[in-house]
């Protein structure tokens, strides 16, 4: 938007200052020179003042089939509105980062094996290579062995056996004296 002629670089120039002021403060949140308590407060004006604006961009009135900077403007600013809510949510919930960085960076691989390679020329190659790297980057993940996981997994093919879990299993705490649960 703010790359746009007129009303649209007003709009998005406004946007993008606040989005700015809110990831210096999310940054030093980060690094521990900002308490999350007045992050929080912080961002509660911010937002008020980014609903604002996405409010008065949205009520432009415009074309129904008008492709004017403008009216793409306009168009962002009501889909924005309609999830304003989930753009929030990293303000209020522990380890939820602003930016999707993390997602970028686990596609990273494909993308680069898709660039590579140049794909696959049929839809069961695309799928084996889609579900090898989903396996590869949650095993990483994990902290678990891919080759020992493939291993796992054909000879358990080979012998019929029930396949291991990409699932990772979570340790429960000894209990010393086990009690049985009563739900009222």
């Amino acid at each position: 938007m703010a790359e746009r002629t007129g009303a649209s670089q007003e709009i998005g120039t406004a946007l993008l200052a606040r989005g700015y002021r809110l990831f210096h403060w999310w940054h030093k949140v980060r690094d521990g020179t900002l308490s999350k308590e007045l992050f929080i407060e912080a961002v509660e004006l911010l937002r008020w003042g980014m609903h604002q604006e996405l409010m008065s961009a949205a009520a432009i009135e415009i074309g129904w089939r008008e492709k004017s900077p403008l009216a793409k403007t306009v168009r962002t600013c009501r889909k924005l509105l309609k999830v304003e809510a989930a753009l929030w949510t990293f303000v209020y919930r522990e380890g939820v980062e602003p930016t999707n960085n993390s997602a970028e960076r686990a596609l990273r691989p494909a993308v680069i094996w898709r660039n590579l390679s140049f794909g696959s020329p049929s839809q069961a190659g695309s799928e084996f290579v889609s579900r090898m790297l989903t396996v590869n980057h949650s095993l990483k993940l994990q902290g678990r062995s891919v080759l020992d996981f493939l291993t796992q997994s054909c000879l358990a093919a080979r012998l019929g056996e029930q396949p291991p879990s990409l699932i990772p299993v979570v340790q429960e705490p000894a209990v010393s004296n086990p009690r049985p649960l009563i739900f009222l």
